[in-house]
């Protein structure tokens, strides 16, 4: 009998093999890692891009801006000097917005987090203030491809291990793919790229 992960000859009764650990019932399919890519995409080909300074930034996924409190109803605030009024709480809690230029045609204007996709889906626990859906019939683009956020006022993307990838293209900058799972700031007028498809950020 021999292992049929390494090839060593084993005795009839082995139950496991002497040379690489493995179980005598262990097959090189059974070893192989899973593929965390979704199954449900068209790999097209990879596009070459150099390798440059990331732009990665590590920041929590919750709480970009800081909560303003609100007074309880009937409680009132103590005035401020009128030099030194502060604004509205509405005015405090404006997030940054970003046009996005899709290559479909649609433009679409967001804030704070969202998903980008072909069906975006959140994971459990997970909640955003966008899903952006892309019509894509070539399925290049992934269910769920890609992450998007703000950190001080600049807008941030991160693949969700998509199939194709994602490639960004800064106006200053050549192009850089994303690895999987962080986070690259995108400032306004960079081109990202999903595959097929592509938005611009506006």
């Amino acid at each position: 009998m021999r292992c049929r992960i390494c090839g060593a000859e084993l005795p009839a009764e082995a139950m496991f093999c002497g040379e690489c650990g493995s179980s005598t019932s262990a097959t090189p399919e059974s070893r192989r890692r899973a593929d965390p890519r979704p199954g449900d995409t068209t790999v097209v080909d990879r596009i070459r891009t150099s390798q440059r300074n990331s732009g990665v930034i590590s920041v929590p996924v919750e709480g970009f801006a800081a909560a303003v409190p609100i007074p309880d109803a009937g409680v009132a605030a103590p005035a401020a000097p009128a030099e030194q009024a502060a604004p509205p709480v509405a005015e405090q809690r404006a997030a940054p917005r970003f046009t996005l230029r899709f290559s479909t045609g649609e433009t679409l204007t967001v804030f704070g987090t969202g998903l980008i996709g072909r069906r975006p889906l959140p994971q459990p626990g997970e909640e955003f203030d966008h899903l952006v859906q892309i019509a894509d019939r070539t399925l290049s683009v992934s269910k769920t491809h890609l992450e998007f956020g703000e950190h001080e006022g600049v807008l941030w993307v991160a693949d969700r291990f998509s199939g194709n990838g994602t490639v960004v293209r800064r106006p200053d900058d050549g192009a850089l793919r994303c690895e999987p799972g962080r986070r690259y700031l995108v400032p306004r007028g960079s081109r990202v790229e999903l595959a097929e498809q592509s938005f611009v950020v506006a």
